[in-house]
């Protein structure tokens, strides 16, 4: 199995390194010296890795044969693919490759169906599941344990636990309205801190749920 495993961005220096937008959880397994990768574009590839570095946060490749800032420049924007093989797991527990988890039906705890992953967002605080939902919308699920209770392969499953307002944000609305009239209403500044201060404490309940 293909996978993509990271972007080529700018040129670096004058002697042919790159900078690189990783797209995997293991940099140092798929993008290490002497690692061979086919390219998207093809005719660009395949590349093999020479040397790396990180330098100020950021991944430095130089591939072999690329010995400038032009030959550097040539391959901006080229996405780097690795071979991968399909039964291969990550080393950590509780790890999962992406394409482990694309196509995932997403459920709640009580088996009711939220959608499916169509993509995997990598963000440098955390994970985001894209779900599809069956009526054509897309809600994004932080890939936390807080959310996500359970991934089931063998059932090609995701359990999440979402707090009020993140799958329907009509959730967050109803708790704030049945709160204001508990209340006893008020003028219209009262309301609408009674209204902030609801959704907020609704938050927190179902994050200590």
């Amino acid at each position: 199995m293909e996978l993509v495993v990271a972007r080529i961005g700018r040129a670096h220096g004058i002697k042919g390194e790159v900078t690189v937008e990783v797209r995997t959880d293991e940099p140092e397994l798929r993008l290490s010296p002497g690692a061979v990768l086919k390219t998207e574009p093809a005719t660009v590839g395949p590349l093999t890795i020479e040397t790396g570095r990180v330098h100020s946060g950021r991944l430095m490749l130089r591939f072999a044969g690329v010995k400038d800032r032009t030959g550097a420049e040539a391959l901006r924007n080229t996405l780097l693919i690795a071979e991968v093989d399909p039964s291969e797991l990550p080393e950590e527990e509780d790890e999962y490759y992406d394409h482990q988890l694309m196509d995932l039906d997403v459920v709640l705890e009580d088996g009711t169906e939220i959608g499916r992953i169509t993509e995997i967002s990598h963000l440098p605080s955390q994970d985001l599941f894209i779900v599809e939902r069956p009526d054509g919308s897309e809600v994004m699920i932080p890939f936390v344990e807080e959310i996500v209770a359970e991934i089931d392969l063998e059932e090609q499953r995701c359990v999440i636990t979402p707090p009020p307002g993140l799958i329907d944000e009509r959730e967050a609305i109803v708790v704030s309205t049945r709160d204001e009239e508990a209340a006893g209403g008020g003028d219209a500044a009262d309301a609408g801190d009674a209204a902030d201060a609801t959704s907020t404490d609704a938050a927190d309940s179902g994050d200590k749920a």
